[in-house]
């Protein structure tokens, strides 16, 4: 239990502590004024003021939050700080501004996966598991502990290499070279027509000859360079990923009962932190990507939000009214309410039911 409210607090402080760190140096390297700088909200525990800006750690830990020199309209400014004024920036810096918070995000998803990476890249070798019977497999002769070294004269590497083959090849024959014991062994097969599911649940047609990989990982060292750039490949493939899941989610394909909350985000963060530092820097990693992508969702309150305010204003090249920017903000945040407490609901009925539904 200890160790699951540490390592939770811990995730959350980094994610909330980095994503404002994003608003708060490009607002002060473009020359707009900090007032608070506040992980957390609510009553304030403690803080200090340095200079212009208070520096503070509030009651809830949910978030946080950097308040900026005339960062609503409304605000009477001082007239020497008027050029400081958020307000009174040109849309591409308030643009920039408000981008900065996911970027940082994403940025730290690089720097963690590349700082994993300095250990060794882990991968899946194309070795056999289990040979489903009845499938082109079997009949070729494959066994289980096969290393296949390539396909059609294309080396393999990694699992994923092999599986990609088989399921490009439109069921054409395949030349497969075997490493078995101490023997080079050469295996034709044609892949099946199969119906499988994705990651999404969702069912795909594809190819497969009826193999399993062994569940086997082995660790490649790597130079540095190579590390930050998987670290950037890394971060790229779970943007892509979150947004897809989301669409997958809006489209009904994935069930809504799989969105958690910070009950779930905490037991998830306890079991990780149970297996090691290096499985929960890779999930504060995955949180990471996860925060920056659903703080852009176009909802008033959200950073999102305020693009579409920015987009409005260049296209319409003026404000837009305080009024209707407070009623869409309301709007957004009962948005955000709702789904904060829809996710807490699923979180309380993992608890009641592990299966995730009422038992009657």
């Amino acid at each position: 239990m200890l160790t699951t409210i540490i390592s939770t607090i811990i995730v959350l402080g980094i994610l909330v502590f980095v994503h404002e760190l994003g608003h708060f140096l490009l607002a002060k390297r473009l020359g707009v004024g900090v007032l608070t700088f506040s992980l957390g909200f609510g009553p304030k525990i403690l803080g200090r003021k340095i200079g212009e800006t208070n520096y503070q750690i509030a009651m809830v830990p949910l978030g946080g939050f950097v308040k900026l020199i005339g960062e609503n309209p409304e605000e009477r400014v001082k007239e020497e700080d008027l050029s400081r004024s958020f307000s009174h920036q040109p849309v591409w810096k308030r643009a920039l501004i408000i981008a900065a918070g996911p970027f940082f995000n994403f940025f730290l998803a690089v720097v963690l996966f590349s700082t994993t990476n300095l250990f060794g890249i882990p991968y899946s070798p194309p070795k056999v598991g289990e040979v489903n019977p009845g499938l082109p497999a079997e009949s070729a002769g494959l066994l289980k502990g096969d290393l296949i070294l390539s396909i059609n004269g294309q080396d393999l590497k990694t699992w994923e290499d092999l599986s990609r083959i088989i399921r490009g090849s439109q069921g054409k024959e395949l030349h497969l070279k075997v490493k078995r014991a101490e023997e080079i062994l050469e295996f034709r097969v044609f892949p099946k027509p199969s119906t499988v599911k994705n990651l999404f649940g969702e069912e795909v047609s594809t190819f497969v000859i009826g193999i399993t990989h062994s569940g086997e990982v082995l660790i490649e060292k790597v130079n540095p360079l190579v590390a930050i750039g998987s670290g950037f490949v890394q971060t790229y493939q779970g943007i892509k990923l979150t947004i897809v899941g989301i669409i997958k989610l809006i489209q009904r394909v994935i069930p809504a009962k799989t969105i958690g909350g910070p009950i779930l985000i905490a037991q998830m963060a306890g079991e990780q932190a149970k297996r090691g530092l290096l499985s929960l820097v890779l999930f504060t990693a995955i949180l990471s990507i996860n925060l920056g992508v659903i703080n852009l969702f176009p909802i008033p309150i959200l950073d999102g939000g305020h693009f579409i305010f920015l987009i409005l204003e260049a296209i319409l090249r003026k404000p837009i009214s305080i009024r209707k920017m407070e009623i869409a903000q309301q709007v957004g945040l009962i948005l955000i309410i709702l789904l904060m407490l829809f996710a807490f609901y699923n979180d309380l009925i993992r608890i009641i039911t592990p299966e995730g539904r009422f038992d009657f």
